[in-house]
């Protein structure tokens, strides 16, 4: 099979299409024939050196395709069902994957649209999960138009819970049919916050980084209040948990996502699609941030 694969550390140019062998699933996993797998920025990162030190590697680890071979102890799931998934093994930016964890694909959905759910739809129930966030709660999403926030506010909103999330004021219209309040970061930020929610807010999670830390813990009252994704240095700093999924994922989240999907009450945006063989650009676009939305590889 041809999968991404990269025999050294650096910048796009060092990802090639190779020839592997086939993967065959194990006991509780099945193989799909990949339609699209998701791009995130762990995976640039990685291909920095900045993650697992051996050499060679491969990426990917969330995926949507036909199921083409199922596992032992598999009973959910037959041959020629449409899934998404997460794949244990890095390895999902490839004509064919393992999945160890999966979810049907509702109608509603294209591959592509599937294959950028996994990742961010575990980070931000994990978070959430994390935080306690429930019905009557007043969550403040920090990055709300990102792909983790915006499905941080989905998965809160739909929990019950009141949603303010910052964004961009270009991003507001959509912040609000997701369930948001929508609120402009930069400065000010804080008083803008204020004006809505004058008590303050229960909880906050910060999906984007960049130093809204302090102002995060002071709008919640309180670090243990507060969790990021996006800021492992201010975390230390500010006695804010960062959340990284050590402590154990929220796997449940697929198929919860694909109920909400089913109902037309959850999406990520895809920003964009390359082939496979373009990994080295779809890399390049990733990390310029020129694109709204998560990138997705399709192979036809």
């Amino acid at each position: 099979m041809k999968a991404v694969r990269f025999n050294r550390f650096g910048g796009p140019d060092v990802l090639e299409i190779v020839e592997l062998s086939d993967p065959h699933p194990g006991p509780g996993e099945i193989r799909i024939a990949v339609r699209a797998a998701g791009v995130n920025p762990s995976d640039w990162r990685k291909r920095a050196g900045e993650m697992d030190p051996g050499l060679p590697q491969t990426l990917g680890y969330e995926a949507a395709g036909v199921v083409d071979e199922i596992g032992g102890d598999v009973r959910d799931v037959a041959i020629g069902d449409r899934v998404f998934g997460v794949s244990p093994y890095g390895a999902a930016q490839a004509e064919l994957a393992i999945l160890s964890e999966w979810a049907t694909i509702p109608q509603t959905l294209d591959f592509a649209g599937a294959a950028v759910i996994p990742a961010v739809v575990e980070t931000a129930a994990r978070t959430l999960d994390r935080l306690g966030v429930t019905s009557g709660s007043t969550l403040l999403v920090y990055g709300a138009s990102g792909s983790v926030g915006s499905a941080a506010v989905q998965l809160a909103a739909e929990r019950g819970a009141r949603v303010i999330g910052t964004g961009s004021p270009g991003t507001h219209a959509a912040l609000r049919s997701l369930g948001a309040e929508p609120v402009a970061y930069g400065d000010g930020m804080s008083e803008r916050v204020k004006a809505i929610a004058p008590s303050g807010v229960d909880l906050a999670l910060d999906a984007a980084g960049g130093g809204a830390l302090p102002r995060l813990v002071e709008l919640a009252g309180a670090p243990e209040r507060v969790v990021t994704v996006a800021d492992p240095l201010g975390a230390r700093k500010t006695g804010v948990y960062f959340s990284r999924g050590d402590a154990g994922r929220a796997t449940y989240a697929l198929a919860h996502a694909a109920r909400m999907a089913a109902q037309g009450r959850f999406s990520i945006a895809v920003g964009g699609t390359f082939p496979l063989a373009d990994v080295a650009r779809a890399h390049s676009v990733g990390e310029s941030g020129s694109l709204r939305g998560k990138i997705a590889l399709v192979i036809d």
